[in-house]
């Protein structure tokens, strides 16, 4: 049994494995050239010029010029002035230092010639490549082959955003029944890649996915309620100046307080039924209504540490509105009211009670599951 339960798995990682590959390889259908006879590059600061800056209170104006060393494509090793134009917006501009660096955009005229050099930011990507490696290093060290499939439910559900629920978005597809079935989807193939085809991951995968439409139900439910548009999101209302003026935000809105609460959902389902699979290993003739209880008490622990997270993780992506509020002195009951304010409250309650509905689910499913096999062993 367990070398058929191995097999499986590996055919399953090798399914998944696929189906990255053939999201990788599939267009988002929203590819097409930005620039024209221009070419993106990594370069190296040699010097820099800010005799054209000017200060305004406390930001810059103006244009720092720098001296740059082209480091890759057709250009490498080419010397070029380059312009860093500020904009006088502190989350857009930085000033180069010599050694920085930089993605540089190359505009080029019909003689391939270096026309003009734009300094776009800062060259990150190799840093990304290191960070992205250092986590899956320290998955692999401390979870072995387990961390190796989380790799891969990793890969798969970046892949399944960037190239099935964002263009789906564009096109004007339901942005609740996408999200839900992208979402689901999701879940089922992590908790099968970590938990393998086992009555723990088959028991998370219903709890998981019963909760999933609950939040859903909640998320439109609350988000009319509390008439919360979905222009709260950030860069949200540029989609509509793109040419997607046709798209509802309010759904996007709502299916976003689906998503990213999802996470947490898959968690705490796998986190009670693998407790439960434990108990029932150690305790083979427990009967179903202890089952049940016990998954409850383990429930009340996790849910309100998983509560306490997903109510810091939300903190942090609107601390700033928070500190601004406060040092204008605006009273409370002034920033309760306010639509950022309201939507971040609803997405937080939302998606904290999407944790409480998982936990007695997942353990109702679990003592029906694991009760059945265990008559049917005795």
């Amino acid at each position: 049994m367990k070398k058929i339960l191995m097999d499986k798995n590996r055919v399953f990682s090798l399914v998944c494995l696929t189906l990255i590959v053939a999201l990788m390889l599939v267009p988002t259908g929203f590819e097409k050239q930005m620039y024209f006879n221009a070419e993106a590059v990594k370069a190296e600061v040699l010097s820099t010029n800010e005799s054209t800056i000017y200060e305004t209170g406390l930001i810059k104006q103006g244009a720092q010029t720098c001296q740059i060393r082209i480091m890759q494509g057709r250009y490498k090793g080419v010397e070029v002035e380059a312009t860093n134009l500020l904009t006088g917006k502190l989350e857009f501009d930085k000033l180069f230092r010599v050694g920085d660096k930089a993605f540089v955009l190359l505009e080029k005229g019909e003689a391939e010639e270096i026309l003009f050099a734009n300094m776009i930011d800062y060259y990150r990507i190799d840093k990304e490549i290191v960070l992205a490696l250092v986590f899956a290093v320290a998955l692999i060290v401390f979870s072995g082959s387990i961390g190796v499939r989380t790799i891969m439910s990793f890969i798969f559900s970046l892949l399944c955003i960037w190239k099935l629920l964002i263009p789906m978005l564009l096109k004007g597809y339901h942005p609740m029944l996408i999200s839900l079935l992208i979402g689901v989807t999701m879940a089922m193939v992590t908790l099968i890649l970590v938990a393998g085809f086992t009555k723990k991951a088959y028991c998370a995968i219903l709890g998981a996915t019963c909760a999933s439409f609950m939040t859903c139900f909640m998320a439109i439910i609350f988000g009319n309620w509390f008439q919360i548009h979905g222009a709260v999101m950030p860069w949200s209302e540029s989609i509509l100046y793109a040419g997607y003026s046709g798209l509802n935000l309010t759904m996007i809105y709502q299916a976003a307080i689906y998503l990213s609460c999802s996470g947490a959902i898959v968690d705490l389902a796998i986190d009670i039924s693998a407790a439960i699979d434990e108990i029932v290993d150690k305790k083979p003739h427990i009967s179903s209504k202890e089952i049940l209880l016990s998954g409850l008490n383990i429930g009340k622990s996790v849910v309100g540490s998983q509560a306490t997270t997903l109510l810091l993780a939300y903190m942090g992506s609107f601390i700033g509105i928070m500190m601004v509020y406060m040092a204008q002195g605006t009273p409370l009951l002034h920033i309760l009211t306010s639509q950022s304010i309201a939507a971040e409250i609803v997405h937080t309650f939302v998606g904290c009670i999407g944790l409480v509905i998982v936990s007695p689910l997942t353990a109702l499913i679990c003592s029906r599951i694991y009760t059945s096999v265990i008559e049917k062993n005795f």
